[in-house]
């Protein structure tokens, strides 16, 4: 008898039906994932758990989960979990990038100076727009007038105002900024 040359048949085709359980009951065995996934580090895992359930639900939406039977339905998705999760957690244990990574900030040196506005000036810029957003319109109009390249008897005329009276507002405007500041 010939024995066909290997791989030159298809494996058979499953012989059990298609399943289609809902996104809920694949959310309902989350614990059977978390279980699996004890082994991956903290900070990785809920990455990893969401690789599983979104690769255990496209296997759904592909017409690839296909249960026993004579298994019971939440067995059978509990193995399916399990099995998924088993493969992935391998993958990411045996992947380059779990092996050689090296938790440093800054491995090379490179990294001097933090890059970007601190974190106190990010704060103060917030309490700045905030005390700003608190103020009346024409208070806010002033004083957004000094960063205009034009002159303050420019804008008072572009008001249709003395200079006199805007510089007052202005002057008006920065007493209730700090006030508000200081606050």
């Amino acid at each position: 008898m010939k024995r066909p040359r290997k791989g030159a048949r298809r494996p058979p085709a499953a012989l059990h039906p298609r399943k289609k359980p809902t996104m809920e009951a694949i959310m309902a065995e989350r614990g059977i994932v978390l279980a699996t996934l004890t082994g991956i580090p903290k900070r990785d895992r809920a990455d990893v758990e969401a690789e599983v359930l979104l690769n255990a639900w496209n296997a759904v939406r592909r017409g690839m989960y296909r249960p026993d039977p004579r298994d019971k339905p939440r067995d059978a998705l509990r193995k399916r979990f399990h099995g998924i999760a088993w493969r992935i957690a391998s993958h990411y244990i045996h992947s380059a990038y779990v092996r050689r990574a090296v938790l440093h900030p800054s491995p090379l040196g490179l990294l001097r100076e933090p890059v970007g506005p601190s974190l106190e000036a990010q704060i103060a810029a917030r309490q700045v727009l905030e005390a700003l957003a608190s103020l009346p319109d024409w208070q806010v109009e002033a004083l957004l007038s000094v960063d205009d390249p034009e002159s303050l008897a420019a804008y008072a005329r572009r008001r249709g105002m003395n200079q006199s009276p805007a510089a007052s507002r202005l002057r008006i405007a920065r007493e209730a900024l700090a006030l508000k500041l200081r606050r």
